[in-house]
């Protein structure tokens, strides 16, 4: 998929980036991860229709998407090797430059609305662990038992990397974070990640999803970024605020600069992909991975989901 041009507003969403391809997933399959993919597109489209913010419109699909147990964030979240959930996600508004971001929390339902509660009713960008589900609990982000985040599929796989002896933690073509980007009619920007982070993680590993920078960014100078991949090489190139940098700086496309902050990760070994919006309605795709479940939609009537590399 190639960049729009000049639309009154537009979103773009991912569901993670990965090994998926046309060969090892049926039609079933596909069917399924496609409507899912539509629904959360139109959550955040419908905001933007109705000439909602794009802050609205991030926090709206990335609910759905967390939502969704099809998406490694929210229910369906991974399993730790501990067999816990773990949470951590961002929001990033590009008007403002104002931002919030959770990690490691267990509790709450929703991590994307607790990372904007921290954007706008907290001192602070970054919280982590008990202070973040605390804050959460004295802001009203609605709390539920650890349980809502599991489903059977997702213990499969961590009972799958213990008796396979993978490693330290799944770093297959596998990284489920979910995204959402987008362009409001005022040409402001913002941008919302969410994810439960890798199969089998220890020591509460963090990955890029909620550092500002690395996995979420938005300038409305440039535009709107979120990640999707091998999170310790997308922290050390700072992905997002890099193909934010190449653009405002260096006057690249957003294309062109995706393109080539992806390549500089992947010399370091690392893959994955980005979802990309500018102030002027563009979204681009790009990914280093066989796949990676992806959608827009702006005010020209465009609306398509992807998965596969085409």
């Amino acid at each position: 998929m190639s960049e729009t041009s000049g639309k009154q507003w537009a979103i773009a969403i991912h569901g993670g980036a990965g090994s998926m391809k046309r060969a090892t997933m049926d039609d079933a399959g596909v069917a399924t991860h496609e409507a899912a993919l539509h629904a959360a597109l139109e959550a955040g489209a419908a905001v933007l229709r109705e000439g909602g913010s794009a802050m609205d419109a991030v926090t709206a699909s990335v609910v759905a998407l967390e939502d969704d147990p099809l998406f490694n964030a929210g229910r369906g979240a991974v399993f730790t090797y501990h067999g816990t959930n773990e949470l951590d996600a961002a929001v990033m508004d590009g008007a403002s430059r104002a931002a919030g971001a959770v990690a490691g929390v267990t509790h709450t339902r929703n991590p994307v609305k607790l990372a904007r509660t921290v954007m706008e009713a907290g001192p602070h960008v970054f919280l982590a662990g008990a202070g973040a589900e605390e804050f959460a609990r004295e802001h009203g982000v609605e709390q539920v038992d650890p349980d809502w985040f599991a489903t059977e599929e997702r213990w499969r796989q961590l009972q799958e990397l213990k008796a396979r002896k993978l490693g330290w933690f799944d770093d297959g073509l596998k990284y489920g974070t979910v995204g959402a980007v987008a362009c409001d009619a005022a040409g402001h920007v913002a941008a919302a990640t969410s994810t439960g982070g890798l199969t089998g993680k220890r020591w509460n590993r963090i990955g890029d999803s909620p550092v500002i920078g690395a996995g979420t960014y938005a300038d409305d100078r440039a535009g709107a970024v979120s990640c999707t991949g091998s999170g310790e090489q997308f922290m050390r190139v700072g992905v997002a605020h890099e193909i934010c940098a190449r653009m405002r700086l260096g006057g690249e496309s957003a294309q062109g600069a995706a393109d080539a902050v992806l390549a500089e990760v992947g010399a370091m070994r690392g893959v994955g992909g980005v979802i990309v919006v500018t102030p002027a309605g563009e979204t681009v795709f790009a990914h280093t991975t066989p796949g990676m479940f992806r959608g827009r939609a702006d005010s020209t009537g465009l609306c398509e989901v992807g998965i596969f590399g085409e």
